[in-house]
């Protein structure tokens, strides 16, 4: 059975924006989701976050599919460096690497501010698709592109889509859904 997981960000929890759509909308195509629920998102810690995920790690195979929005998308990258099975896609929603400003840096930084290892990324997943808006309050625009030069893939932007979250108005989000259904 294929694999998914779904993964929140900064202050967010696994009933955030369009979470549990996806959820059901995957587990109705006979995906076995996991949305798990990291310690602490208003004070995110990489190796709180990583050890948490430890007891997810039996069910990552090579026909799991990794979704993350925001600090999810880094969050994503740190575990694909640390995986010894390479997995199906990742899915990147309104993700970046790197500072994004004074406002979130100190919150989101053991997690995105670090060096990659980009080499071990890429072998540990060979599909990626980043979803991006092109008016983000939070992750600017550029983001994106930056993730899409370091990465193999496809990058679609949406217009006015704001953060791509409930506060957006995204309590479903079908585009993302058809292209996990597509990988």
């Amino acid at each position: 059975m294929a694999n998914a997981f779904i993964f929140h960000g900064y202050g967010a929890s696994p009933d955030a924006n369009w979470f549990p759509w996806l959820k059901k909308e995957l587990e109705a195509r006979g995906y076995n989701v996991f949305v798990p629920a990291f310690p602490d998102s208003n004070h995110p810690d990489r190796e709180k976050w990583l050890k948490h995920f430890e007891q997810y790690k039996k069910h990552v195979n090579k026909d799991t599919v990794f979704v993350g929005h925001s600090l999810g998308a880094p969050f994503i990258l740190n575990i694909l460096e640390q995986l010894n099975t390479p997995i199906k896609a990742a899915f990147l929603v309104a993700g970046f690497t790197g500072p994004i400003g004074p406002d979130f840096d100190p919150y989101v930084g053991s997690i995105s501010i670090r060096d990659f290892n980009w080499k071990k990324i890429k072998q540990n997943c060979k599909k990626f698709v980043i979803f991006a808006s092109d008016n983000d309050p939070y992750v600017p625009a550029e983001k994106a592109e930056e993730l899409h030069k370091l990465l193999p893939s496809e990058l679609i932007i949406i217009k006015r889509g704001e953060h791509l979250n409930a506060g957006s108005g995204y309590f479903t989000f079908n585009e993302l859904r058809d292209a996990i259904l597509k990988a």
